[in-house]
């Protein structure tokens, strides 16, 4: 489990598309979201669900996660009797506004919980929801939270009430000692240099991980959140230096003291290194 909710990118694909299954797999992405959720047609999900079973039972390796729908939702007791499949390492929940509707299906599922927040309700019980032992990670659905909120959708990435619910997240999230968030997804497949803007936003409000809509995206949002060349080089010689410096120093006109040592350590821990 400790790959997902590490994951940088997270990629949805139509759980009514089982020829992408194993190309989304491929993809390069950390993990796969199947999506019985918003993707599929209502008269869609029976058919989607039994395509899914069929698939997970002999699916190549990989992390994959199921988005299921909501609690309110007729489908959600089928959704949760497919998400007890073995395969699956963590379970997508919609809509969450409350501790309790993330541990009822962590019970039922016996699987960790990606909280997607995207209501004014469920921002406002953030702390609450990522103290709830089930929930792995929390999840930001800009698209569904700007329409609450009675915002602009063309806003997902840069308005300040969605600013104002990232800081909230990350803010959760480390208080309850879980996993950094997810931001939501950008929608415009083709807008390269907005993905990049929007990741590098993501990565500034201490999110670690967004979700995409197409393979095309992963490779910039994997960027976003890896450290530079330059970061890299300077985390490498803040611990050299460390090494042979007892206490606070001065390297090339900056006071190093623990919480820098610290944060180059974690900056080459992102790098992989």
């Amino acid at each position: 489990m400790s790959r997902l909710t590490k994951a940088r990118s997270l990629l949805f694909v139509p759980a009514d598309r089982p020829e992408r299954f194993d190309k989304a797999l491929a993809s390069g992405a950390d993990a796969i979201i199947v999506d019985l959720e918003d993707a599929v047609a209502p008269a869609a999900k029976a058919a989607a669900r039994a395509a899914l079973a069929q698939w997970l039972d002999s699916a190549k390796p990989g992390h994959i996660c199921l988005r299921i729908n909501d609690i309110t939702h007729v489908d959600h007791p089928a959704d949760i009797a497919l998400a007890r499949h073995p395969r699956l390492d963590a379970v997508m929940l919609p809509m969450v506004d409350s501790v309790g509707c993330c541990a009822s299906v962590g019970t039922a599922t016996g699987k960790p919980v990606l909280a997607l927040i995207e209501t004014a309700k469920g921002l406002t019980a953030a702390n609450e929801i990522a103290a709830e032992p089930v929930v792995s990670r929390l999840v930001l659905g800009t698209i569904d939270l700007a329409l609450d909120l009675g915002i602009d959708g063309d806003t997902a990435h840069g308005g300040a009430l969605l600013d104002h619910a990232r800081a909230t997240l990350t803010i959760a999230s480390r208080a309850a000692a879980i996993c950094a968030p997810v931001d939501g997804v950008h929608s415009r497949i083709d807008d390269s240099e907005g993905l990049q803007q929007a990741s590098a936003r993501a990565h500034g409000f201490g999110f670690t991980g967004m979700l995409a809509i197409h393979p095309h995206q992963i490779a910039a949002i994997h960027q976003a959140f890896r450290p530079t060349a330059d970061q890299v080089a300077w985390a490498q010689l803040v611990l050299d230096s460390a090494a042979s410096n007892r206490g606070a120093f001065r390297l090339q006109g900056q006071m190093i003291d623990a919480p820098v040592i610290a944060q180059a350590r974690r900056t080459l821990e992102r790098a992989g290194q």
